[in-house]
């Protein structure tokens, strides 16, 4: 009995680890990828976006190594830059634009500080001037304060 559960628990095991594999590699073939500040962040896109886009967060900061591997992993990549309008927003911009100097650079308007805090409809915008698909609803209901 107890070596079925093991066998099970470590074919489960292994079975996740598969699709967590195949959801990465899955990740990696999107052509476009957006880099953001923080995990609320990256929530606050996804609601919003209508269309497949790999987002990463950098926690508030990177370093120059992982910078450079980004810029290796990223190079035939459409890459969108979206950070907070505060200081430590627009210095990750600064350093971000020296290895993605390619990138199309995203502005929240600076009265929201936060991409976390600005609204739905409001990033909808933001998105959208960038040509990226979004959720119609956070358009139609602008005026609702969705």
């Amino acid at each position: 009995m107890l070596a079925v559960n093991f066998t099970a628990f470590f074919y489960n095991l292994n079975i996740s680890n598969l699709t967590r594999q195949v959801n990465k590699m899955k990740m990696d073939e999107l052509e476009k990828v957006m880099i953001v500040e923080g995990k609320s962040d990256k929530e606050k896109i996804e609601s919003v976006l209508n269309e497949p886009m790999r987002i990463i967060c950098t926690n508030g900061t990177i370093s120059q190594l992982r910078l450079e591997e980004l810029a290796d992993e990223l190079y035939d990549k459409d890459v969108y830059i979206l950070v907070d309008a505060d200081e430590s927003g627009e210095k990750l911009r600064k350093q971000l634009k020296r290895e993605f100097n390619e990138a199309c650079h995203l502005h929240v308007d600076r009265a929201y500080k936060e991409v976390a805090a600005a609204p739905r409809h409001h990033i909808a915008s933001v998105l959208l001037r960038a040509n990226l698909n979004v959720h119609t609803i956070f358009l139609e209901r602008k005026s609702r304060g969705v």
